[in-house]
């Protein structure tokens, strides 16, 4: 065969050489570590074939380089070489999670892109990894159940962008050094044997007693067990007797003080008392009227003091002894049994600093801060439509009992008068609103990726399918400010079945966005909600995610039967070109599942048994037949934008 062009066939083999040389790199570093971890030969990897498709290699770079690296539940053994690891020097994420792999964790310097370590779940053992704390770009560090030990470096304070460090079920000593990252969201150290006083930084500070608990000699406010202050300088005998004395002396000052006080509430406790019989000799008012009159003053205490329906029920306290169990009444009822072992009270909720994170037609919601650091989110539910405390006591008990990995779970709930409040657990991650809305107000309004629409999908379907399943509940509210991220970034419900404490006759105060979630056949808001409009509402949340557009117009009633073309329009104006094409098919296949759940007849809308059937078979197609990323639970990270687009995790 003639050449006619020897320069440009001369310029492209030397592009080829070095091409292949690269992309050889990265096979020989590969198959070094598989001959010391997978003598089973359960890795299927080949040199015939391209790096990029063999088991376990989740992404490649434009240069054939793996930059994704997921090798997991897959009872590899032996340990990892150094040398073949450090080849891999482009790697963003690294995961052998759930293996048997032991031995120290190599010194990993020459990673010094990665972004992501999952090495939890084995059998490593030796210190930890001082050398993960030169890589300047880890954001997230799970290192938990293996066997490790020796003390924590202090160095790991200089990871600026961590943003997740699990360690739990080691056998790490020592103290906890002072971590105080902003970036910091998630962390664990419980199970270990920590030792001292856990460090009081903000960022700590802001996570409870599970990220703590199981370890004997570590205490803080956090594990409520903080010891009493003692003196630091040396202690001599002249010190010690005049330490008595002041200690004698404060005995006597705090005994005169609490004396003036007891008598003076003594001679308050005389005056009302005085009063009270001058009003009923004046007024000839009998034992029930002044029995109603305490009703009215608790309602007010309650912070009630609306309408005063339950004031006026004939000087009656019935209305008020409700059964709320052991905890008689006015007190915090708990719903699960292990809620019961919640380590705080209705007084240390009444006293935590309130922060305000929404309004909506049900009432406010409120970011509470306890004094011990604890932190929860408290519903105040307003122009309640039950005057008996009784109904809503068991509808509430209905909700409290839901437990699911996709549902925030009701803690506990408080009643008194008009005032209730509903306790749920702090989701520091955001909603999956503010994920969309992170997304268009970072990179141009790009919609998320097919990869991470999926696994929402199935998340919020599998939640709202739990609902569904116990007798008389839905949602009645479902739109993407009601879907939580939790710990693993899996989408939780909330807000679900308090649609019958809404009051009717109340103006709504919802937005146009809330109002278009709702089917047609629900838009009055006197209509009851049933699972079809439940399932309408997903439809429109599927619509959101694959447009990443709010549904600020009816969206049916706007594009009707050419709602497939318009998001086929908006994803290739607004998403990168080279990924559209591969995904096509996956998006499509949610595109079905979301018109046949906007269907304008509510017969013709699919269960949400058959929704999540569609949904966990599209996914399950895209598992098997794409590469680009791992689908696992809490794995499609790399579009969480909760940090700035250039800090998000790459998972």
């Amino acid at each position: 065969m003639e050449i006619k062009n020897p320069f440009l066939f001369f310029v492209f083999s030397i592009f080829s050489i070095i091409f292949s040389l690269v992309r050889s790199g990265d096979v020989e570093a590969l198959l070094e570590l598989k001959a010391t971890i997978d003598p089973s030969n359960v890795l299927n990897w080949k040199i015939t074939t391209d790096i990029c498709t063999w088991q376990g290699v989740k992404e490649c770079n434009m240069k054939g380089r793996v930059t994704k690296l997921v090798v997991e539940n897959l009872n590899l053994n032996g340990t990892l070489d150094e040398n073949a690891l450090n080849q891999l020097d482009q790697l963003r994420v690294l995961s052998f999670k759930g293996n048997s792999i032991s031995g120290q964790i190599p010194n990993i310097t020459g990673l010094f892109n990665l972004k992501s370590l999952f090495l939890n779940n084995n059998n490593f053992s030796g210190k930890f990894p001082a050398t993960v704390t030169v890589l300047h770009r880890i954001k997230v560090l799970v290192l938990a159940g293996n066997n490790l030990s020796g003390e924590i470096p202090p160095s790991l304070t200089k990871l600026s962008r961590l943003y997740v460090l699990y360690l739990e079920d080691n056998q790490f000593t020592g103290e906890i050094p002072p971590l105080n990252q902003p970036s910091l969201k998630f962390f664990n150290v419980s199970v270990n044997q920590f030792s001292g006083e856990i460090p009081n930084t903000l960022v700590l500070s802001r996570f409870n007693e599970s990220s703590f608990a199981g370890n004997v000699n570590l205490c803080g406010p956090q594990l409520h067990n903080c010891p009493s202050t003692s003196p630091s300088y040396p202690i001599n005998p002249e010190n010690v007797s005049h330490h008595k004395i002041s200690k004698k002396l404060i005995i006597i000052i705090v005994s005169v003080i609490t004396g003036i006080l007891l008598l003076c509430i003594l001679m308050s406790i005389f005056v009302v008392c005085v009063r009270k019989r001058r009003r009923k000799s004046k007024d000839g008012k009998s034992k029930g009227v002044e029995a109603g009159g305490g009703g009215g003053e608790e309602g007010t205490s309650g912070g009630g003091g609306g309408d005063g329906r339950d004031g006026n029920n004939g000087g009656k306290e019935g209305a008020f002894s409700w059964d709320q169990g052991s905890g008689g009444l006015g007190t915090l009822v708990f719903c699960g049994p292990g809620d019961q072992q919640m380590n705080y009270s209705l007084e240390d909720l009444l006293k935590a600093s309130a922060e305000t994170l929404g309004r909506g037609i049900m009432g406010s919601t409120y970011k509470a801060v306890m004094e011990s650091g604890y932190i929860v989110t408290v519903k105040r539910l307003r122009d309640s439509r039950f005057p008996r405390l009784e109904e809503f006591r068991r509808h509430v008990e209905i909700i409290g009992r839901l437990r699911h990995p996709n549902l925030v779970p009701l803690r506990a709930y408080f009643q008194a008068k008009e005032e209730r409040l509903l306790v749920y657990d702090y989701f520091p991650n955001g909603s999956l609103f503010s994920l969309i809305d992170g997304t268009r107000a970072n990179s141009g309004s790009k919609p998320l990726h097919w990869t991470s629409c999926l696994k929402i999908a199935e998340d919020v379907a599998t939640g709202l399918l739990h609902i569904h399943q116990s007798p008389g509940l839905t949602h009645g509210n479902l739109k993407s400010s009601n879907v939580l991220l939790g710990s693993d970034f899996e989408s939780c419900l909330t807000d679900y079945g308090l649609m019958p404490f809404r009051n009717p006759d109340s103006p709504e105060e919802s937005g146009a966005s809330s109002l278009f979630y709702r089917a047609p056949e629900c838009r009055d808001i006197r209509r009851p909600v049933t699972h079809q409009a439940d399932v309408y509402s997903f439809g429109v949340l599927l619509l959101e995610l694959l447009t990443g557009k709010t549904p600020f117009q009816d969206l049916v009633q706007e594009h009707g039967s050419d709602i497939p073309r318009w998001v086929g329009s908006v994803r290739e104006e607004e998403t990168e070109s080279g990924d559209e094409p591969a995904s096509e098919e996956k998006l499509g296949a949610l595109l079905n599942v979301a018109m046949a759940c906007v269907s304008l007849v509510p017969e013709n809308r699919p269960m949400m048994k058959d929704v999540l059937r569609m949904i966990r078979d599209a996914r399950a197609e895209a598992q098997g037949s794409s590469n680009s990323s791992d689908h696992s639970p809490g794995r499609w990270s790399d579009t969480v934008q909760s940090l700035p687009r250039d800090e998000h995790l790459s998972i």
